[in-house]
């Protein structure tokens, strides 16, 4: 989620939340290009309003005393991650009884696998800033994708190593991984949590300063990989999270929230 643009971090609503056209450029990146995909009528378009409303039944909505919002453990979204869960485990249950030979891993994407940041979203909007996104991650914590604190940690129990490779900046590492560690995930220490380093890029990734979230994300498993790891799981709520091979299954975690390449 962080250190995209602001185009491509809100991609799935970025005209709906920011709602502005200015002399024909999207507020915020891009180019509004009239072609044959244009809308040619309002009707065409998901009304704004509409759409979130959508998004927060399907999270199950609760708002705290603070104001903050909370998905619900009810919702048809927490249904949906327990369904994925399930088939995970029972995967990797079977792979670890089957062959207990060799270093085995998973791999758990943070923002949205592991960490649920539906209240910054609302917050938001759905439109990410930077600035505000780096104090949030620095001051809350945000709760744990349903049952995935479970899962993790019920796979390392079973012999897995779990890493954590996520789009945030490398100056995010300590708040990282104390929210990690605060909602019940396994150790998030310097050796399994790789997160983004634009100033200083790992060796082990030939595009450097430059990588795509693919190229950085498959990069660092073939990485993981080359300690010795057989990676068994990916789990990413970005099809950018799971792309790039070096792993042996992908799980989706469903997110409607937002988008990236």
């Amino acid at each position: 989620m962080v250190g995209n643009t602001l185009r491509s971090r809100s991609q799935k609503l970025a005209v709906l939340a920011v709602g502005v056209v200015v002399g024909g450029a999207v507020a915020g990146g891009g180019f509004a290009v009239a072609d044959s995909s244009a809308p040619k009528s309002d009707r065409q378009i998901t009304n704004m309003t509409d759409e979130v409303s959508k998004i927060k039944a399907y999270y199950g909505d609760t708002v705290d005393a603070n104001g903050e919002h909370w998905a619900s453990p009810n919702s048809n979204y927490a249904a949906q991650v327990k369904s994925i869960e399930t088939k995970a485990q029972k995967y990797l249950e079977s792979k670890i009884r089957h062959d207990r030979s060799g270093k085995k891993a998973i791999v758990l994407d943070v923002d949205d696998t592991s960490l649920s940041t539906y209240n910054y979203e609302l917050e938001t909007t759905f439109v990410y800033n930077p600035a505000s996104n780096a104090q949030y991650i620095a001051t809350k914590t945000m709760p744990a994708v349903f049952g995935m604190n479970t899962l993790a940690t019920w796979a390392k129990k079973q012999g897995y190593t779990v890493f954590f490779v996520t789009g945030r900046p490398e100056t995010q590492r300590s708040a990282t991984a104390a929210n990690l560690a605060a909602v019940g995930f396994p150790a998030a220490d310097q050796e399994h949590l790789y997160l983004k380093n634009p100033v200083t890029p790992p060796s082990y990734l030939p595009c450097g300063k430059t990588c795509t979230t693919i190229e950085y994300k498959s990069g660092t498993r073939a990485h993981i990989e080359s300690l010795g790891y057989q990676i068994v799981a990916n789990f990413g709520d970005q099809y950018s999270d799971l792309s790039g091979g070096h792993a042996e299954k992908t799980y989706k975690i469903p997110n409607p929230m937002y988008y990236l390449p």
